[in-house]
């Protein structure tokens, strides 16, 4: 089924979506669940959590990109997820630290200070991203949007691990100067 046929039965509220959605894009969610929690009843909590947030959003909201906002929601509960299990002592996971390797560059979305500065912090990451080139920007957003371990993504690449993380500590460190040069930091 299409992401818009998709989208149409959600406006619906015909629950044949959200079978639609967990037939169409439930493993890929679930592997970004699994790759950020490292418990697999974890992961499933936050793919059903994801259904309930475009259950309760998508009317109003239209995304343009089904797959993008599923995967956005499906971040989010995952970070909510992963903040409970950290205050419970729980452990570390891949995604308590590729969220630490980037905390020293991207300013801290704790409190909702404004959706203005969000979109505008939003605008400013994707102008970065638009300045890589093709595989740099594969490489960042494999790590810190999908939450990959660095050895996956060497070897998604065919590079050595050492070799991912010397390039994403450069990438670092040049986000860091985008968002100085436009007032992030």
């Amino acid at each position: 089924m299409q992401d818009q046929q998709i989208i149409a039965l959600l406006q619906k509220r015909a629950e044949q979506a959200l079978s639609e959605i967990r037939s169409k894009y439930g493993g890929l969610c679930f592997r970004i669940a699994q790759q950020m929690l490292d418990h697999t009843e974890d992961a499933e909590e936050c793919v059903n959590d994801m259904l309930l947030a475009v259950w309760n959003s998508v009317p109003p909201h239209e995304p343009r990109s089904l797959e993008a906002y599923l995967v956005t929601l499906l971040r989010r509960a995952a970070t909510d997820r992963l903040r409970s299990l950290t205050r419970q002592k729980r452990g570390g996971t891949q995604t308590a630290q590729t969220l630490d390797e980037l905390a020293e560059v991207v300013p801290a979305q704790e409190t909702v200070e404004s959706e203005v500065d969000r979109h505008a912090l939003t605008a400013a990451l994707r102008s970065f991203l638009d300045t890589l080139p093709e595989k740099s920007r594969q490489i960042f957003m494999e790590r810190y949007y999908f939450a990959q371990p660095v050895q996956m993504i060497a070897e998604t690449h065919q590079m050595r691990a050492d070799t991912v993380s010397v390039l994403l500590h450069r990438i670092r460190k040049k986000l860091k100067k985008h968002l100085e040069k436009e007032g992030f930091l």
